[in-house]
């Protein structure tokens, strides 16, 4: 299992992947909370490169229908972790990211002011791999290290935030295993 570190918001060794869909967090803004979600382009399709274009702005609406739809959102995260267990980095982790949309955390609205999003490429109906369990588990570990305010009762899935309008990252996501991995010592 790799091992990360993070230094001023810099995830190393992801791969830095450009990325203009971010902005400033507010003032007194406290990184409390780890958001996990679940990303598939086009729906159900792994692979391409097109979560990549989709967070760069690059995404041709020729290439697919469901392209058409999307590519003129600007939306984006702090990290995707990729079917392999590949490790990208799209938004300094000190930045603000757009992941979250509306949504709201034990009472406070607007979740990308306060958390980090980590995409997995994957759906609802799909489970994900060993692989990217290895990853997701040793990149959150170092995020609660730089980040102590995020502790195992402020890492959330995308519908715990936004109930109703999203369901990532889906009922095939192993919460137990996942949170297993993180208490290990």
């Amino acid at each position: 299992m790799a091992e990360y570190s993070i230094a001023a918001g810099q995830v190393k060794p992801a791969i830095q992947c450009p990325c203009t869909n971010f902005g400033a967090r507010p003032a007194q803004a406290d990184i409390s909370l780890l958001v996990i979600h679940s990303i598939s382009l086009p729906p159900g399709q792994f692979g391409g490169g097109w979560i990549d274009r989709f967070f760069a702005n690059t995404l041709d609406p020729h290439q697919h229908p469901y392209f058409e739809d999307i590519c003129s959102m600007q939306v984006s995260s702090h990290l995707l972790i990729e079917r392999g267990g590949e490790l990208k980095q799209f938004v300094n982790l000190e930045q603000r990211a757009w992941h979250a949309g509306r949504s709201a955390f034990n009472g406070r609205t607007e979740c990308n002011d306060f958390s980090i999003g980590i995409e997995l490429e994957g759906t609802d109906d799909v489970p994900y791999t060993d692989a990217q369990y290895l990853t997701l588990t040793a990149v959150s570990r170092a995020i609660m290290v730089s980040y102590p305010a995020i502790g195992l009762d402020r890492i959330v899935g995308h519908s715990d935030i936004a109930p109703g309008r999203k369901t990532d990252p889906g009922p095939f996501f192993d919460w137990s295993r996942f949170r297993a991995g993180l208490t290990l010592s």
